[in-house]
């Protein structure tokens, strides 16, 4: 069976488990794009991104442009010779010019069963929606947003207590298994792209941390919700108006839902600096 030389572009852990899935396949990797090092973490110390560390172990070369637009990133890509570019949470947008350049051109795992959910955030959004499955989509890209064919699709139940950080993990593995089964069948010539529907589009916005602070006037269920859907980022949160301490005191929720799929206590408690007593979030 023949084995394609992949380009890949990636950068945050999710891109990894792929990466370190082509590292170890038949499919030779040839060349990395990722994003420029940046501080990260509570002492933000500059750092390389996990798809970095993984390419650079594996001596793989890399790049990492602050944009893809203009010549110079179509130049490497060409240089490398890819027969197809593999795009996972790259964070920057690919220019047409570069989707088309590889002979068989582009492709792209989303955490999502599309065309629901395209965009940003399809983890969280999927938690805060209540949706019963969510899975991964290896679809062929073009310049729109997540809008093209469908190549392969797997969907996986959403549990009572699943988080976003657990989802992440089982996505993650599951569409570094998804990736290599489509590459497979798309050197053997198998795959064939579906359009995607017109019916049942949405759009997963970025997250943001206004979007974490509880409002307790919403539902018991909507609640679980948001704290599974920000756990373990931004982690929902909530406010004591009636403490002593001045300004109020900022109180994240630690849910205890700490691995996907395990069955836990069915509430999570935050302790005030002020107060020694427990809220349930349901």
């Amino acid at each position: 069976m023949t084995a394609l030389r992949v380009a890949f572009a990636g950068t945050p852990e999710f891109a990894r488990s792929a990466l370190q899935a082509l590292l170890g396949s038949r499919h030779p990797v040839v060349g990395v794009f990722t994003r420029p090092d940046r501080p990260r973490g509570r002492g933000q110390r500059v750092s390389a991104s996990p798809v970095k560390e993984a390419a650079l172990a594996a001596d793989v070369p890399v790049s990492q442009p602050a944009t893809l637009k203009g010549g110079a990133a179509l130049d490497v890509l060409t240089s490398w010779r890819a027969d197809v570019l593999v795009v996972v949470a790259y964070g920057l947008i690919v220019p047409q010019a570069l989707l088309d350049a590889p002979r068989l051109g582009s492709v792209n795992i989303h955490a999502s069963l599309l065309p629901r959910w395209r965009g940003a955030a399809p983890i969280q959004r999927a938690l805060l929606a209540g949706d019963a499955t969510t899975g991964i989509t290896l679809m062929r890209m073009e310049a729109a947003l997540d809008a093209g064919p469908i190549l392969l699709q797997k969907s996986i139940g959403i549990c009572a207590t699943d988080t976003s950080g657990g989802l992440h993990h089982e996505l993650a593995t599951l569409g570094a298994r998804i990736l290599l089964e489509g590459l497979d069948a798309l050197a053997a010539d198998l795959l064939q792209p579906t359009p995607q529907p017109r019916e049942g589009v949405s759009y997963a916005a970025k997250i943001a941390k206004s979007e974490a602070i509880i409002d307790w006037a919403r539902s018991a269920i909507e609640i679980d919700r948001q704290i599974r859907a920000f756990n373990p980022w931004p982690m929902a949160q909530t406010r004591f108006e009636d403490c002593a301490s001045s300004p109020p005191a900022s109180m994240t929720v630690r849910h205890l839902l700490l691995r996907s799929r395990v069955p836990l206590p069915l509430c999570s408690t935050m302790r005030s600096p002020c107060s020694a007593g427990q809220v349930a979030s349901r």
